[in-house]
């Protein structure tokens, strides 16, 4: 949990960065968001879990400078970590949790008044986290990281912005993620992030 805040720290520091070039690049618009949804992938197998289910929570942020067009970045992370079974991980008391973080171009051109449309890819990467249980015996008073695995990604998706008042918005969205080498850690190296994004836009 420890490196999904670090990874959310630095998140907010690339948002500030992205904010601070826009201001030199005479930004039109800057969204800062926090969204949330799951995940939809192929079942677990005989040796591999699925990324397929939980809850995942996010933070996403982007900058537009010409013409809609601009830069954005985002992680999500499964809210809770899941049991690696015995079968899988050799052992018993090991939990995984995956994180996702990407950084894509965007394009969001206006469709009605207060409705914009919003299109991203770019590039990222898949990281496992793999806990271990630290209580003693059959009792597991916390969980301590022993291991990360990363590999390569690229998404693809968008959303629809929808403004209430004062610069809100919710974004319906959905992501489409290939992941190099994602067999290695699940049974599937594809998955899709399905659900919606609460901000605000700053002009």
């Amino acid at each position: 949990m420890k490196q999904t805040l670090r990874s959310a720290v630095l998140l907010s520091f690339a948002c500030a960065a992205l904010a601070v070039f826009s201001n030199v690049a005479q930004a039109q618009r800057i969204d800062i968001g926090f969204g949330g949804g799951t995940i939809l992938a192929p079942d677990a197998n005989s040796s591999a879990p699925s990324l397929k289910g939980g809850a995942f929570l996010g933070l996403n942020g982007d900058v537009l400078f010409w013409h809609n067009l601009g830069f954005g970045a985002e992680v999500f992370w499964r809210a809770g970590s899941t049991d690696c079974a015995v079968a899988l991980c050799g052992v018993s008391g090991i939990t995984y949790r995956p994180v996702l973080y990407n950084f894509n171009a965007v394009y969001s051109p206006k469709l009605a008044s207060h409705v914009y449309l919003e299109l991203v890819g770019g590039l990222g990467a898949l990281d496992t986290h793999y806990s271990a249980c630290t209580g003693v015996g059959a009792s597991c008073g916390g969980s301590q990281l022993i291991s990360s695995s990363n590999h390569f990604d690229v998404d693809l998706g968008g959303g629809i912005k929808f403004y209430a008042r004062h610069g809100f918005f919710i974004r319906p969205e959905a992501r489409f993620y290939w992941v190099n080498n994602g067999t290695a850690d699940y049974s599937s190296n594809h998955a899709t992030r399905v659900g919606a994004t609460i901000g605000y836009t700053f002009k």
